[in-house]
């Protein structure tokens, strides 16, 4: 596949992702656009990666993946707690607990 291909790929989920981070109230549903962010960076350093025959963008991206999943541990801890205090998981209702 062309490197064109690859950099579309990565720039529509970049998209979708910003998208889903600028609409969505759920604070789930953030997250995950939050993930496909982080994918979408991850398809572009591979694709430059193989396209210049290194491994750096193989161990950035290995580093991005471990970002990611401290990322989700945290965010999914976050939104149990506002889940409990709360009982909604709706970043509207967050502003509420502004000082």
């Amino acid at each position: 596949m062309l490197l064109n291909e690859f950099l579309m790929l990565g720039a529509v989920l970049f998209c979708i992702g910003v998208y889903g981070v600028i609409v969505r109230k759920n604070a789930v549903l953030v997250l995950m656009s939050i993930e496909l962010i982080l994918n979408s960076v991850n398809i572009n350093l591979l694709a430059f990666s193989l396209r210049n025959n290194s491994v750096d963008g193989h161990t950035f991206a290995l580093y991005v993946i471990a970002v990611a999943a401290a990322e989700v541990g945290v965010g999914l801890a976050m939104v149990l707690l506002m889940y409990r205090n709360r009982r909604s998981v709706g970043l509207d209702e967050l502003s509420e607990m502004k000082g």
